[in-house]
Protein backbone atom coordinates (compact mmCIF):
# COMPACT_ATOMS: atom_id res chain seq x y z
CA UNK A 1 0.00 0.00 0.00
CA UNK A 2 1.39 3.25 -0.90
CA UNK A 3 1.86 5.57 2.20
CA UNK A 4 -0.23 8.96 2.22
CA UNK A 5 0.77 12.13 1.00
CA UNK A 6 1.25 14.88 3.48
CA UNK A 7 1.38 17.65 1.15
CA UNK A 8 1.88 20.67 3.24
CA UNK A 9 4.75 18.75 4.83
CA UNK A 10 6.48 18.22 0.99
CA UNK A 11 5.55 22.08 0.40
CA UNK A 12 7.54 23.13 3.41
CA UNK A 13 10.41 21.06 2.91
CA UNK A 14 10.75 21.66 -0.77
CA UNK A 15 10.70 25.34 0.62
CA UNK A 16 13.55 24.10 3.06
CA UNK A 17 15.35 23.38 0.04
CA UNK A 18 14.95 26.49 -2.18
CA UNK A 19 16.17 28.31 0.93
CA UNK A 20 19.47 27.43 0.43
CA UNK A 21 19.56 28.11 -2.97
CA UNK A 22 18.69 31.79 -2.26
CA UNK A 23 22.94 31.65 -1.51
CA UNK A 24 23.39 31.67 -5.05
CA UNK A 25 21.68 34.94 -5.70
CA UNK A 26 23.65 36.58 -2.71
CA UNK A 27 27.06 36.56 -4.58
CA UNK A 28 27.28 39.92 -4.87
CA UNK A 29 28.40 39.87 -0.68
CA UNK A 30 31.60 37.32 -2.28
CA UNK A 31 32.48 39.49 -5.22
CA UNK A 32 34.52 41.88 -3.51
CA UNK A 33 36.45 39.88 -0.88
CA UNK A 34 37.02 37.20 -4.04
CA UNK A 35 38.80 40.07 -5.91
CA UNK A 36 40.95 40.95 -2.50
CA UNK A 37 41.71 37.46 -1.67
CA UNK A 38 42.96 36.30 -5.37
CA UNK A 39 43.36 39.15 -7.14
CA UNK A 40 40.74 38.91 -9.46
CA UNK A 41 38.75 41.75 -11.53
CA UNK A 42 34.78 42.16 -10.73
CA UNK A 43 34.14 41.96 -13.69
CA UNK A 44 35.64 38.71 -14.25
CA UNK A 45 34.06 36.88 -10.76
CA UNK A 46 30.36 38.31 -11.75
CA UNK A 47 31.03 35.76 -15.08
CA UNK A 48 30.38 32.86 -12.92
CA UNK A 49 27.22 34.37 -11.72
CA UNK A 50 26.17 35.46 -15.41
CA UNK A 51 26.59 31.60 -16.50
CA UNK A 52 24.43 29.98 -13.61
CA UNK A 53 21.73 32.02 -14.52
CA UNK A 54 21.99 32.74 -18.11
CA UNK A 55 22.19 28.76 -18.41
CA UNK A 56 19.56 28.05 -16.59
CA UNK A 57 16.59 27.01 -19.09
CA UNK A 58 18.95 23.86 -19.79
CA UNK A 59 19.07 22.56 -16.54
CA UNK A 60 15.56 23.64 -15.30
CA UNK A 61 14.22 21.38 -19.11
CA UNK A 62 16.15 18.50 -18.12
CA UNK A 63 15.10 18.45 -14.43
CA UNK A 64 11.88 18.74 -15.81
CA UNK A 65 12.16 16.26 -18.27
CA UNK A 66 12.88 13.07 -15.25
CA UNK A 67 10.45 14.33 -12.69
CA UNK A 68 7.98 14.03 -15.45
CA UNK A 69 9.17 10.78 -15.90
CA UNK A 70 8.46 10.20 -12.03
CA UNK A 71 11.88 10.81 -10.81
CA UNK A 72 10.88 13.48 -9.00
CA UNK A 73 12.79 12.77 -5.57
CA UNK A 74 16.02 11.58 -7.60
CA UNK A 75 16.21 14.71 -9.53
CA UNK A 76 16.12 17.08 -6.31
CA UNK A 77 19.05 14.94 -4.37
CA UNK A 78 21.13 15.05 -6.98
CA UNK A 79 20.52 18.93 -7.38
CA UNK A 80 20.94 19.43 -3.71
CA UNK A 81 23.90 17.55 -3.50
CA UNK A 82 25.34 19.15 -6.88
CA UNK A 83 24.57 22.50 -5.20
CA UNK A 84 26.29 22.02 -1.73
CA UNK A 85 29.45 20.73 -3.40
CA UNK A 86 29.91 23.83 -5.57
CA UNK A 87 29.79 26.12 -2.46
CA UNK A 88 32.65 23.44 -0.91
CA UNK A 89 34.99 23.48 -4.05
CA UNK A 90 34.62 26.92 -4.37
CA UNK A 91 36.03 27.69 -1.24
CA UNK A 92 39.08 25.30 -2.45
CA UNK A 93 39.75 26.87 -5.20
CA UNK A 94 42.08 30.40 -5.92
CA UNK A 95 41.64 29.58 -10.31
CA UNK A 96 38.98 31.67 -11.34
CA UNK A 97 38.19 29.16 -14.21
CA UNK A 98 37.60 26.37 -11.91
CA UNK A 99 35.11 29.61 -10.29
CA UNK A 100 33.50 29.16 -13.51
CA UNK A 101 33.32 25.64 -13.53
CA UNK A 102 32.41 25.23 -9.71
CA UNK A 103 29.64 28.08 -8.51
CA UNK A 104 28.73 29.29 -12.50
CA UNK A 105 28.17 25.63 -14.37
CA UNK A 106 28.16 22.89 -11.18
CA UNK A 107 26.03 25.51 -9.09
CA UNK A 108 24.10 26.66 -11.40
CA UNK A 109 22.71 23.19 -13.22
CA UNK A 110 22.47 21.88 -9.42
CA UNK A 111 20.24 24.53 -8.20
CA UNK A 112 17.87 24.55 -11.30
CA UNK A 113 17.03 20.97 -11.70
CA UNK A 114 16.28 20.57 -8.08
CA UNK A 115 14.24 24.03 -8.53
CA UNK A 116 12.32 22.63 -11.64
CA UNK A 117 11.63 19.41 -9.62
CA UNK A 118 10.24 21.22 -6.41
CA UNK A 119 8.15 23.75 -8.40
CA UNK A 120 6.55 21.07 -10.36
CA UNK A 121 6.02 18.51 -7.79
CA UNK A 122 4.10 21.09 -5.38
CA UNK A 123 2.07 22.29 -8.46
CA UNK A 124 1.18 18.92 -8.74
CA UNK A 125 0.07 18.21 -5.21
CA UNK A 126 -1.93 21.07 -4.81
CA UNK A 127 -4.09 21.80 -8.17
CA UNK A 128 -6.53 23.36 -6.12
CA UNK A 129 -3.71 26.14 -4.72
CA UNK A 130 -1.54 26.54 -7.48
CA UNK A 131 -1.08 30.54 -7.78
CA UNK A 132 -0.69 30.30 -3.42
CA UNK A 133 1.74 27.24 -3.36
CA UNK A 134 3.72 28.47 -6.21
CA UNK A 135 4.40 32.10 -4.68
CA UNK A 136 5.39 29.78 -1.42
CA UNK A 137 7.64 27.85 -2.76
CA UNK A 138 9.65 30.67 -4.92
CA UNK A 139 9.45 33.20 -1.81
CA UNK A 140 11.47 30.50 -0.17
CA UNK A 141 14.50 31.12 -2.63
CA UNK A 142 13.61 35.47 -2.06
CA UNK A 143 14.06 34.51 1.86
CA UNK A 144 17.24 32.26 1.54
CA UNK A 145 19.00 35.11 -0.07
CA UNK A 146 17.62 37.69 2.33
CA UNK A 147 19.16 35.22 5.03
CA UNK A 148 22.17 34.46 3.22
CA UNK A 149 23.23 37.54 2.24
CA UNK A 150 23.94 39.08 6.07
CA UNK A 151 25.18 35.55 7.41
CA UNK A 152 27.98 35.27 4.64
CA UNK A 153 28.72 38.79 5.17
CA UNK A 154 29.28 37.81 8.64
CA UNK A 155 31.41 34.80 8.22
CA UNK A 156 33.41 36.45 5.57
CA UNK A 157 34.35 39.73 8.34
CA UNK A 158 34.86 37.06 11.23
CA UNK A 159 36.88 34.56 9.22
CA UNK A 160 37.63 35.02 5.26
CA UNK A 161 35.77 34.56 1.96
CA UNK A 162 37.08 30.77 1.24
CA UNK A 163 36.33 29.72 4.87
CA UNK A 164 32.40 30.89 4.52
CA UNK A 165 32.01 29.41 0.84
CA UNK A 166 33.05 26.26 2.61
CA UNK A 167 30.90 26.32 5.48
CA UNK A 168 27.89 27.56 3.81
CA UNK A 169 28.58 24.91 1.30
CA UNK A 170 28.44 22.34 4.08
CA UNK A 171 25.15 23.71 5.67
CA UNK A 172 23.42 23.84 2.23
CA UNK A 173 24.23 19.57 1.76
CA UNK A 174 23.40 18.73 5.01
CA UNK A 175 20.21 20.91 5.43
CA UNK A 176 18.68 19.88 2.04
CA UNK A 177 19.14 16.67 2.35
CA UNK A 178 17.62 16.48 5.24
CA UNK A 179 14.67 18.34 3.93
CA UNK A 180 14.71 16.11 0.68
CA UNK A 181 14.00 12.83 3.04
CA UNK A 182 10.19 14.28 3.88
CA UNK A 183 9.50 15.40 0.41
CA UNK A 184 6.97 12.82 -1.51
CA UNK A 185 6.86 12.87 -4.61
CA UNK A 186 2.86 13.87 -6.47
CA UNK A 187 1.49 11.10 -8.41
CA UNK A 188 1.59 10.91 -12.01
CA UNK A 189 -1.54 12.73 -13.34
CA UNK A 190 -4.57 10.94 -15.55
CA UNK A 191 -3.93 12.10 -19.15
CA UNK A 192 -6.17 14.50 -19.99
CA UNK A 193 -7.66 15.99 -17.02
CA UNK A 194 -6.43 18.23 -14.18
CA UNK A 195 -8.15 18.39 -10.80
CA UNK A 196 -9.49 22.33 -11.11
CA UNK A 197 -10.52 21.47 -15.21
CA UNK A 198 -11.50 18.12 -15.84
CA UNK A 199 -11.44 18.55 -18.96
CA UNK A 200 -7.78 20.31 -19.60
CA UNK A 201 -5.77 18.55 -21.58
CA UNK A 202 -2.00 18.07 -21.03
CA UNK A 203 0.35 19.10 -23.93
CA UNK A 204 4.09 17.55 -24.52
CA UNK A 205 6.51 20.55 -24.96
CA UNK A 206 6.26 20.02 -28.99
CA UNK A 207 2.77 20.36 -28.65
CA UNK A 208 2.99 23.19 -26.94
CA UNK A 209 5.36 25.21 -29.02
CA UNK A 210 2.38 24.95 -31.71
CA UNK A 211 0.32 26.71 -29.55
CA UNK A 212 -0.11 30.69 -29.90
CA UNK A 213 -0.72 30.71 -26.15
CA UNK A 214 3.03 29.85 -25.05
CA UNK A 215 4.50 32.38 -27.42
CA UNK A 216 1.98 35.08 -25.52
CA UNK A 217 2.90 33.68 -21.95
CA UNK A 218 7.02 33.74 -22.28
CA UNK A 219 7.06 37.32 -24.04
CA UNK A 220 4.87 38.43 -21.28
CA UNK A 221 7.49 36.83 -18.70
CA UNK A 222 10.47 38.20 -20.34
CA UNK A 223 9.11 41.57 -20.52
CA UNK A 224 7.48 42.13 -16.53
CA UNK A 225 10.84 40.67 -16.01
CA UNK A 226 12.83 42.85 -17.57
CA UNK A 227 11.79 45.82 -14.67
CA UNK A 228 12.46 43.51 -12.06
CA UNK A 229 16.14 42.10 -13.04
CA UNK A 230 16.89 45.78 -13.76
CA UNK A 231 15.83 46.92 -10.15
CA UNK A 232 17.57 43.94 -8.57
CA UNK A 233 20.76 44.50 -9.81
CA UNK A 234 20.73 48.39 -9.65
CA UNK A 235 18.92 49.61 -6.68
CA UNK A 236 21.53 50.85 -4.72
CA UNK A 237 23.33 52.72 -7.41
CA UNK A 238 19.69 54.21 -8.24
CA UNK A 239 19.17 55.19 -4.42
CA UNK A 240 22.38 56.94 -4.32
CA UNK A 241 22.23 58.88 -7.80
CA UNK A 242 18.92 59.92 -8.28
CA UNK A 243 17.43 59.69 -4.55
CA UNK A 244 21.05 61.43 -3.38
CA UNK A 245 20.50 58.61 -0.17
CA UNK A 246 23.65 57.39 1.24
CA UNK A 247 25.07 53.93 0.36
CA UNK A 248 24.19 52.77 3.89
CA UNK A 249 20.59 53.78 3.63
CA UNK A 250 20.87 52.84 -0.51
CA UNK A 251 21.62 49.06 0.88
CA UNK A 252 18.19 49.20 3.06
CA UNK A 253 16.51 50.08 0.29
CA UNK A 254 17.85 46.60 -1.32
CA UNK A 255 17.07 44.54 1.59
CA UNK A 256 13.09 46.19 1.40
CA UNK A 257 13.10 45.78 -2.37
CA UNK A 258 14.12 41.53 -1.41
CA UNK A 259 11.39 41.73 1.16
CA UNK A 260 8.75 42.56 -0.49
CA UNK A 261 9.73 40.44 -3.72
CA UNK A 262 9.46 37.50 -1.50
CA UNK A 263 5.95 38.79 -0.14
CA UNK A 264 4.96 39.92 -3.73
CA UNK A 265 5.17 36.04 -4.66
CA UNK A 266 2.56 35.24 -1.75
CA UNK A 267 0.14 37.75 -2.43
CA UNK A 268 -0.17 37.82 -5.79
CA UNK A 269 -0.68 34.34 -5.90
CA UNK A 270 -3.39 34.55 -3.69
CA UNK A 271 -5.21 37.19 -5.63
CA UNK A 272 -4.21 35.08 -8.94
CA UNK A 273 -6.40 32.41 -7.37
CA UNK A 274 -9.05 34.26 -6.65
CA UNK A 275 -9.35 36.51 -10.02
CA UNK A 276 -7.37 34.49 -12.28
CA UNK A 277 -3.70 34.54 -13.72
CA UNK A 278 -4.20 36.51 -16.32
CA UNK A 279 -5.82 39.28 -14.88
CA UNK A 280 -3.30 38.95 -12.01
CA UNK A 281 -1.11 39.72 -14.49
CA UNK A 282 -2.78 42.85 -15.73
CA UNK A 283 -2.99 44.14 -12.47
CA UNK A 284 1.14 43.80 -11.69
CA UNK A 285 1.21 45.47 -15.12
CA UNK A 286 0.11 48.53 -14.55
CA UNK A 287 1.60 48.61 -11.02
CA UNK A 288 4.66 48.19 -12.47
CA UNK A 289 4.08 51.07 -14.94
CA UNK A 290 2.90 53.43 -11.93
CA UNK A 291 6.22 52.29 -9.94
CA UNK A 292 9.03 53.29 -12.70
CA UNK A 293 7.29 56.53 -12.85
CA UNK A 294 7.68 57.03 -9.45
CA UNK A 295 11.60 56.31 -9.97
CA UNK A 296 11.37 59.37 -12.34
CA UNK A 297 8.87 61.73 -10.82
CA UNK A 298 9.43 61.50 -6.99
CA UNK A 299 12.34 62.46 -5.04
CA UNK A 300 13.50 61.81 -1.63
CA UNK A 301 13.83 58.57 0.32
CA UNK A 302 9.97 57.88 0.74
CA UNK A 303 9.66 58.51 -3.28
CA UNK A 304 12.09 55.79 -3.32
CA UNK A 305 10.48 54.15 -0.91
CA UNK A 306 7.27 53.70 -2.79
CA UNK A 307 8.72 52.78 -5.96
CA UNK A 308 10.78 50.13 -4.29
CA UNK A 309 7.65 48.41 -2.29
CA UNK A 310 5.81 48.38 -5.76
CA UNK A 311 8.64 46.77 -8.28
CA UNK A 312 9.60 44.32 -5.39
CA UNK A 313 6.29 43.23 -5.12
CA UNK A 314 5.31 42.95 -8.86
CA UNK A 315 8.67 40.72 -9.51
CA UNK A 316 7.68 38.59 -7.29
CA UNK A 317 4.32 38.14 -8.56
CA UNK A 318 5.30 37.67 -11.85
CA UNK A 319 7.96 35.19 -10.63
CA UNK A 320 5.07 33.20 -8.70
CA UNK A 321 2.40 33.41 -10.94
CA UNK A 322 4.08 32.48 -14.66
CA UNK A 323 4.70 28.92 -13.09
CA UNK A 324 0.32 28.47 -12.59
CA UNK A 325 0.00 29.82 -15.99
CA UNK A 326 1.63 27.55 -17.49
CA UNK A 327 0.25 24.74 -15.93
CA UNK A 328 -3.33 26.27 -16.35
CA UNK A 329 -2.64 26.69 -20.19
CA UNK A 330 -0.87 23.10 -20.63
CA UNK A 331 -1.68 20.77 -18.04
CA UNK A 332 0.57 18.82 -15.45
CA UNK A 333 1.72 16.12 -17.41
CA UNK A 334 4.89 17.82 -18.59
CA UNK A 335 4.96 20.73 -16.13
CA UNK A 336 8.73 19.92 -15.29
CA UNK A 337 10.04 20.99 -19.21
CA UNK A 338 6.91 23.40 -20.16
CA UNK A 339 7.70 25.68 -17.75
CA UNK A 340 11.71 25.44 -18.28
CA UNK A 341 11.26 26.35 -21.85
CA UNK A 342 8.74 29.32 -21.19
CA UNK A 343 11.16 30.41 -18.58
CA UNK A 344 13.87 31.28 -21.57
CA UNK A 345 11.89 34.55 -21.58
CA UNK A 346 12.89 35.49 -18.46
CA UNK A 347 16.30 34.33 -19.18
CA UNK A 348 16.83 36.58 -22.21
CA UNK A 349 15.82 39.58 -19.51
CA UNK A 350 18.06 38.45 -17.72
CA UNK A 351 20.95 38.55 -19.91
CA UNK A 352 20.18 42.27 -20.89
CA UNK A 353 18.42 44.23 -18.31
CA UNK A 354 21.45 44.64 -15.47
CA UNK A 355 23.95 45.26 -18.15
CA UNK A 356 21.61 47.67 -20.27
CA UNK A 357 20.59 49.61 -17.13
CA UNK A 358 24.31 49.87 -15.58
CA UNK A 359 25.81 51.31 -19.61
CA UNK A 360 22.53 53.62 -19.92
CA UNK A 361 23.26 55.00 -16.64
CA UNK A 362 27.00 55.19 -16.99
CA UNK A 363 26.52 57.02 -20.63
CA UNK A 364 24.00 59.77 -18.33
CA UNK A 365 26.00 60.61 -15.31
CA UNK A 366 24.46 58.21 -12.89
CA UNK A 367 21.16 59.16 -14.12
CA UNK A 368 18.72 55.47 -14.88
CA UNK A 369 15.53 57.58 -16.08
CA UNK A 370 16.32 56.41 -19.97
CA UNK A 371 16.44 52.91 -18.43
CA UNK A 372 12.83 53.37 -16.59
CA UNK A 373 11.33 54.39 -19.39
CA UNK A 374 12.13 51.63 -21.61
CA UNK A 375 11.49 49.21 -19.04
CA UNK A 376 7.92 51.48 -19.29
CA UNK A 377 7.77 50.60 -22.73
CA UNK A 378 8.14 47.16 -22.77
CA UNK A 379 5.60 46.25 -20.17
CA UNK A 380 3.03 48.57 -22.49
CA UNK A 381 3.93 45.70 -24.57
CA UNK A 382 3.05 43.32 -22.35
CA UNK A 383 -0.14 44.60 -21.63
CA UNK A 384 -0.64 44.53 -25.18
CA UNK A 385 0.31 41.09 -25.54
CA UNK A 386 -2.16 40.44 -22.24
CA UNK A 387 -4.79 41.66 -24.46
CA UNK A 388 -3.71 39.18 -27.58
CA UNK A 389 -3.86 36.69 -25.20
CA UNK A 390 -7.36 36.57 -24.34
CA UNK A 391 -8.45 36.89 -27.61
CA UNK A 392 -6.37 33.59 -28.24
CA UNK A 393 -8.49 32.23 -24.99
CA UNK A 394 -11.67 33.01 -26.05
CA UNK A 395 -11.32 31.73 -29.51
Amino acid sequence: MNKPINRWLTLICSMGILLCFGGMYAFSVFVTPLAATNNWVRPDIMIAFTIAIALSPIPMILGGLFSDKGKTRLVILVGAIMYGLSFVLTGFTSNIILLYLYFGLLGGFGLNIAYSACLSNVLRLFPDKKGLCSGLITAGMGMGTMISAPLANYLIESFDVLFTFKALGCFYLVFSVLCWFFIQAAPAPVAGTTASKPAATSLSWVEMLKTPAFYAIALMFGLGGFSGLMIASNASGIGVSMFQLTPIVAATFVSLYAFMNCFGRIFWGMVSDKIGRINTLLAIFVVIILSMLGMTTLSGSMGFAVSIVGLGLCFGGIMGVIPSLVMDNFGPKNQGVNYGIVFVGYSVAAFFAPSMTAKIAEQNNGDYSQACYIAISLVAVGIIINFIYRKIKRA
